[in-house]
């Protein structure tokens, strides 16, 4: 076999041999398609041959063995060598030092027959993958050979943890950091304490080689072909637009059932308990129609309360009364029975008109024992219930039912070519054939096509390609679950091995929950899922992980969030992956046998712990992710009871203080503990020298942070936003790996103290990896004469915040400090989101204009004595633009769009060039709006206006405008009637604006609320959705020819204005039928 071939080229290894060591963490690989398995990689180490003398091989092996775990560079350790052999006679251990000594002798070449090993088994990794689900040989061939790596991980960060104490307790005066510190820095005396641990350690690794070598021979792997794996990346690492189009094939019939559904729910909105029902297989598009029928703004008008629930197979009555009422904005308490949960949604609902989906049941008990004897107190309630099985929802005893079909072939086949981007049409014709038979094989259903379409994008488009995707063996795997076979599991198969892992761990999450991009990027940095790229941060290029699996359809972005903010994974996906991790994981809801604990590396928990107590012994459990979200009580020695933990996730839960015993999760690399009740943190934390990241945001008693945590030399990430910090000690500049740092807070004083109540930017200078920071109390800053922030080339997130007085007014001598900090801060050109807030400055930042070319996103908020706004609208790349509480300006003119001081350059540009929402409130003495006057740049002195050939176009990408709380703003700028791409003005507490007219591309909706001195609206002739309420002046509706939707408050419908009659009569004319008027 090939296999075979293969290995016959690899030497045996000695029954006794020198025990290998992989390097440490960061330069780790990952195994292809195996979960959470990091193949070493051990190339970069270069070890002399040691001296013929066995003890003085001994010690220096034993020294060298944790340099170089802790990656130092390898110098002769001369210096008190004969003290070193003295002190082993002294201690009575020279039989063990001999026995180290044979131990590691020869430990160059062993760690070069590792590296020759995993290299070998490497290549056959793809074959092995492919063929675990349908051969229960080679899946467990696959386990073994995921536990000798597991316990590899294990050992190296043993042997790090180890060494770096060896170190720390030397008391060497060199400054140098750990990684630098050379084999004769180290204390004789310190090896010898440690001897019997640098033993443990050698024989571990010895079984180790043992384990890998008997599965280097077994016969399954020596049956596997090595099979070359090659893929091909659809996300671009620099993507260029910021929401995935989602090709519009089937909008036809489902404006059609949305519209047929939402009619029928109007109809019986008046009934106690009115119940409609959408079903179909899974992946049809169930889900899919219910958010269209929720989101129709006609059902948003027509009920007081709104919630939308996703069911699930196992679900928890407990949790899903919590999550009807957390919808409808009541917060539960921890502990509550299902009994006093139904009480209160009862006393919320009571005298209300109810809308509510229940997506995906499996069971009619939800609806019977759950929901509804509390939605009898509604005074109408319309329940929407999704599921698969007709039987359920007759059970459920519903009115109507609508049954989502499959897709048509013809259908099926154009929503696979637009989802490829296949834009050439002979290319459409060339592939049509084998093409539908690929739509015939997914069954009509859009999930399955879409994910087909991502697989088939990766491959070559011709016939013979595409014809092996059709003869795949995938189709056909007896093995797997019918609704997983075929182009969900390709979907999953044609993902790069460490794509695999980060598709996998989203299974954790409950079904239905939206996931944050930031935490996925965490969870995959620390189980070491993400392969280094030089030049680059890990968490971008997991950021590019996230993106991948989101052009792959293997996550659905929330529409609703800017720049695929977060994510849900489909309950089909979500379904192969619980499928494929089912040895080693564990799903919230699911049974679980007390043997199964030995194979379980990753465990989801939400809501509650006891099945923890009851099978978990100290010391038998090997999980690496523990997820422990909104649960109640956990004991303390939680801690001890997972010693192997990589990840524990305690977000939300009833945890006031955190145990000494943490130090003992030396493999610790995330520890979410966002909004918790823990008050301090322990010293011991401080032992953690591989945690990676450390959540404490939203921990509301914690104001001290100890000294330790000066010592966590691995933490790239900190969060402490919304925490109350008032003490931190001083040296948070030794964590050079930190590269996220939110609620940085600034100190007054800056004395040598080991505790001081804020950091001083000059700490900032040396962490250089920095790429979100967010500084809180900027106030309390000043100037130090150089940048801080200039040279992090990484940075691409900055929140710059001062905490604003109200009860006493700024001094001259605070407001220049200010401004010159703020001057100070000078972020890097390749910033892409901006925050400023609360700066009492009288100015904007010097550098805040046009260099700053790769901004996307920026917010200004509460800088209330700036009198002009900067000169943002020649940024290049500016997709957001969100402006709150500038009080002192009172005009928006051209110097808005450009600096004048560099006008002949900008001039017969567009300004805002790529700005699609513009968000301006809180602006209590804004006056004036306009872009065209006063634009001098030309070389006779005349104005832009004047020349004529030089007046700038204006925003030609803004989608949505929102105006509020601006009360003397009179008009909008003329130029807005030249945009385009306008759909949504919002507009609110305009107390002075007295006419909206000649906006003629608005194209979907115009809200106007509490502007008293609207008299007017006139030339709208896109707008299909007309929100008005308290517009008391409003004489005139002109020219809406376009308006399906009327929403009025309830004042406007009692009164009926008479442009209200007049808009009614032209919509008849028009139209032939009455306009439907809705209550807002």
């Amino acid at each position: 076999m090939a296999a075979a071939a293969a290995m016959s080229t690899i030497p045996r290894t000695p029954a006794v041999t020198a025990a290998s060591l992989p390097p440490a963490a960061g330069s780790r690989s990952s195994c292809g398609g195996v979960v959470g398995v990091r193949v070493p990689n051990l190339h970069r180490q270069r070890f002399p041959r040691p001296r013929s003398s066995a003890a003085w091989a001994s010690s220096r092996s034993s020294i060298r063995i944790l340099i170089i775990i802790l990656r130092a560079r390898s110098v002769s350790p001369r210096s008190g060598l004969n003290r070193f052999v003295e002190s082993f006679d002294k201690f009575d251990v020279q039989g063990i030092v001999m026995e180290e000594a044979i131990l590691i002798l020869g430990v160059d070449e062993e760690l070069k027959e590792l590296q020759r090993r995993m290299k070998q088994i490497q290549c056959f990794l793809h074959d092995a993958e492919q063929r675990r689900i349908e051969e229960e040989a080679v899946n467990n061939w696959l386990g073994e050979l995921k536990n000798a790596i597991y316990d590899a991980d294990d050992i190296i960060d043993m042997a790090k943890f180890e060494g770096s104490k060896l170190l720390v307790n030397h008391s060497s005066p060199s400054p140098l950091p750990i990684k630098y510190i050379s084999c004769c820095n180290l204390s004789v005396t310190s090896c010898v304490r440690n001897v019997w641990t640098h033993r443990k350690i050698a024989l571990q690794i010895r079984r180790v080689n043992y384990n890998l070598q008997r599965i280097s021979i077994d016969k399954t792997f020596l049956a596997l072909e090595n099979v070359k794996a090659t893929y091909r990346v659809l996300a671009p690492s620099k993507r260029h637009t910021s929401h995935l189009v989602e090709p519009n094939l089937v909008g036809k019939e489902i404006k059609y059932a949305t519209s047929r559904l939402v009619e029928m729910i109007l109809t019986h909105r008046e009934e106690k308990a009115f119940k409609v029902a959408i079903v179909g297989t899974g992946g049809v598009g169930k889900t899919t129609l219910a958010q269209n029928i929720y989101n129709d703004q006609r059902v948003k008008g027509n009920f007081s309360k709104h919630a939308w629930i996703c069911v699930s197979q196992e679900y928890s009555e407990v949790n899903l009364l919590k999550e009807l009422l957390r919808n409808m904005g009541v917060h539960e308490r921890q502990g509550e029975t299902v009994g006093e949960l139904q009480s209160k949604l009862a006393s919320t609902i009571k005298d209300e008109s109810l809308f509510v989906v229940l997506d995906d049941v499996w069971q009619s008990e939800v609806w019977t024992n759950v929901v509804r004897t509390p939605f009898h107190d509604a005074a109408k309630a319309t329940i929407l219930v999704t599921a698969r099985d007709e039987l359920v929802v007759r059970r459920v005893g519903a009115e109507h039912l609508h049954r989502v079909e499959m897709m048509s072939t013809d259908v099926g086949w154009e929503l696979l070519w637009k989802s490829m981007n296949i834009k050439e049409e002979k290319e459409v014709e060339t592939l049509q054939h084998i093409g539908t038979k690929i739509v015939s094989k997914c069954g009509g259903l859009p999930l399955a096509i879409k994910v087909i379409a991502s697989v088939l994008a990766t491959k070559e488009k011709t016939k013979n390609t595409w014809e092996k995707v059709v003869e795949s063996s995938a189709w056909s795997m007896s093995k797997l679950p019918a609704e997983l076979r075929g182009a969900l599991y390709l979907s999953y198969d044609d993902l790069p091995h460490n794509l695999k892992q980060c598709f996998l761990y989203c299974a954790l999450y409950v079904e239905g929950q939206m996931m944050h991009r930031a935490d996925l990027v965490r969870f995959w940095v620390a189980e070491g899922f993400v392969e280094e790229q030089e030049g680059q941060l890990l968490e971008d290029t997991a950021e590019e992980y996230y993106h991948e699996l989101i052009c792959r359809h293997l996550l659905e972005p929330d529409p609703f969030y800017f720049d695929h903010y977060r994510c849900k994974m489909h309950d089909l996906l979500r379904y192969l992956a619980q499928h494929l991790s089912r040895e080693e994981c564990y799903f919230d809801q699911l049974p679980l046998e007390p043997t199964t604990w030995s194979k379980l590396r990753r465990i989801s928990i939400v809501n509650k712990t006891d099945m923890l107590s009851s099978v978990v012994e100290k010391g038998h459990c090997r999980v690496r992710t523990l997820m422990f979200c909104m649960s109640p009580n956990i004991d303390s020695d939680v801690f001890m009871r997972f010693p192997h933990l990589r990840v524990l996730d305690l977000t939300g839960s009833i945890v006031q203080r955190i145990p000494d015993s943490i130090n003992s999760l030396i493999h610790l690399r995330l520890l979410d503990l966002d909004a918790t009740d823990i008050s301090c943190l322990p010293d011991s934390i401080g032992s953690l020298t591989n945690l990676q990241i450390l959540n404490l945001q939203r921990c509301y008693a914690l104001h001290d942070l100890p000294m330790a945590i000066t010592k966590l030399c691995s933490l790239r990430r900190l969060g402490l936003d919304d925490t109350p910090i008032n003490q931190v000690p001083r040296g948070i500049s030794k964590l050079s790996l930190l590269n996220d740092l939110q609620g940085f807070p600034v100190g007054h004083s800056y004395v040598n103290t080991r505790k001081q109540d804020g950091w001083n930017l000059e700490e900032l200078g040396h962490l250089s990896e920095m790429k979100r920071l967010g500084m809180i109390r900027l106030e309390n800053a000043m100037p130090c004469g150089t940048s801080s922030l200039l040279d992090k080339k990484h940075l691409k997130f900055l929140n710059l915040h001062c905490t604003t007085h109200t009860k006493e007014s700024y001094t001259m001598e605070d407001i220049t400090n200010i401004e010159n900090v703020f001057d100070e801060l000078k972020p890097p050109c390749n910033l892409e989101d901006l925050s400023i807030a609360g700066s009492f400055g009288q100015r904007y930042p010097t550098w805040l204009g046009a260099d700053l070319s790769s901004l996307k996103i920026l917010r200004l908020i509460d800088c209330a004595s700036w009198a002009h706004l900067p000169a943002v609208g020649q940024l290049p790349n500016l997709k957001c633009l969100k402006i709150m509480g500038a009080s002192a300006v009172t005009k928006i003119g051209p110097e808005f769009l450009c600096d004048k001081t560099a006008t002949p350059r900008f001039l017969g540009t567009i300004a805002f060039p790529k700005l699609e929402w513009l968000v301006i409130s809180d602006m209590p003495n804004w006056e004036e709006w306009s872009f065209t006057e006063e634009v001098v740049g030309a070389s006779d002195g005349k104005s832009c206006t004047e020349n004529n050939k030089m007046v700038l176009q204006v925003m030609p990408l803004l989608q949505k405008l929102e105006l509020g709380d601006c009360p003397k703003l009179r008009a909008l700028p003329q130029q807005l009637a030249q945009v385009t791409s306008l759909k949504w003005l919002h507009i609110e507490r305009a107390q002075a604006l007295k006419v909206v007219e000649d906006l003629t591309f608005l194209s979907d909706s115009l809200l106007l609320s509490k502007c008293e001195g609207l008299e007017r609206l006139s030339d709208l002739p896109q707008v299909r959705t007309l929100y008005v309420s308290e517009c008391p002046a409003l004489r005139w509706a002109q020219k809406l020819d376009c308006v399906q939707q009327l929403w009025l408050s309830k004042d406007l419908q009692m009164e009926f204005p008479l442009w209200l009659s007049l808009l009614k009569q032209r919509y008849q004319q028009l139209h032939g039928e009455e306009l439907d008027l809705y209550t807002w």
